[in-house]
């Protein structure tokens, strides 16, 4: 087990994605606390938390996001660190500067940095893109990314056939003092279109191309000389990342009373590699007030086309599960990926 000189963290999130960074905290002996709104007294990633703290009410600017109440949190829980989840608040100049005038450690790039660069907290878009964990030697695990926005609003992330150079822009975000995990967008002239922190959907991408564990970067970066021993890897494959996600109409609430992907273990069928994080069990409820995505499903395997069939199994496998969802429209996309088709854009 690594020793990563952060004992506990607040995970500032919900969802999927909160559920996979509280997993990955057990994995790497690190206390992890998770919040909560009213409305998610008992949601997933509070049960799965070493311990949890009350936020606020439902809406999310007076609980997930509102940044006076992360810190309160943060305080009352003990923990040493806030380890911000969606770009939203890891792109968050002022929640990063807040949480480092409370004395705690903030799991991120500086306030300063992220105000020049990456202060919006967008998430981005672009077709193309590049992911990197950022160190003082600059750009590691440097990955490509391709995006497709033709499963509406479902994301489909995966490495393109051929791995392009890294932009100069982006090979220089060590030296403006960027640390940690990044998700940059590509303009089609070559320069950087968005730069974003946190644990967007393309760093499972970049995990399963790399074999690495991005919450291990992130953490490495924040203790910085307290981290011992280097981040394991492993040869680079070709990786595919997807959302799955409800397409119940937004405010209404639903019932999961079937089986997800995501018990968050990795499963290994022959060359390839497969992880399934869900952010809901059956019988848990679907609350209308916030984002209604499901699990993510990310595959490895030695080429892109073999990734997007395993994915696609994944996704296949998932019965009624008591909501409606966009599996079918994912599956199509990760349909002409197999087949090594040109995905259109939306």
């Amino acid at each position: 087990m690594a020793n990563l000189g952060i004992e506990s963290v607040l995970v500032a999130g919900r969802g999927p994605a909160a559920c996979g960074v509280v997993q990955a905290c057990e994995r790497l002996g690190v206390k992890a606390v998770a919040v909560h709104s009213e409305a998610e007294r008992s949601a997933r990633h509070v049960r799965l938390a070493d311990d949890a703290v009350l936020l606020g009410p439902a809406p999310a600017s007076e609980s997930y996001l509102a940044v006076d109440r992360i810190v309160e949190a943060a305080r009352r829980s003990g923990v040493t660190a806030v380890l911000p989840v969606p770009p939203a608040l890891a792109g968050n100049a002022r929640l990063a500067a807040a949480v480092l005038d409370a004395g705690l450690v903030w799991v991120g790039p500086d306030p300063d940095v992220l105000e020049r660069l990456g202060g919006d907290g967008v998430e981005p878009a672009s077709e193309r893109g590049l992911l990197a964990w950022v160190t003082e030697e600059g750009l590691r695990f440097p990955t490509p990314v391709s995006r497709d926005r033709a499963a509406g609003i479902a994301r489909v992330s995966w490495t393109p056939e051929e791995r392009t150079s890294v932009p100069a822009a982006a090979g220089r975000l060590a030296e403006v003092g960027w640390r940690g995990l990044v998700t940059v967008g590509i303009a089609p002239d070559g320069e950087l279109a968005e730069v974003a922190a946190g644990f967007s959907l393309d760093m499972a991408v970049l995990e399963r191309a790399h074999g690495v564990d991005a919450v291990e970067l992130a953490l490495r970066s924040a203790a910085g000389p307290r981290a011992e021993g280097r981040p394991g890897s492993r040869e680079w494959q070709a990786a595919v990342a997807v959302q799955l996600r409800s397409t119940l109409p937004p405010g209404t609430e639903g019932r999961i009373t079937g089986r997800l992907p995501g018990t968050g273990r990795r499963r290994t069928a022959g060359p390839e590699e497969v992880v399934a994080v869900s952010g809901y069990e059956r019988g848990d409820r679907l609350d209308g007030w916030y984002d209604a995505l499901l699990a993510t499903v990310s595959a490895a395997a030695p080429d892109t086309a073999t990734a997007a069939r395993a994915a696609s199994r994944a996704l296949t496998e998932v019965a009624d599960v008591g909501v409606p969802h966009d599996g079918p429209e994912v599956c199509a996309v990760l349909g002409r990926l197999a087949e090594g088709s040109a995905v259109p854009s939306a």
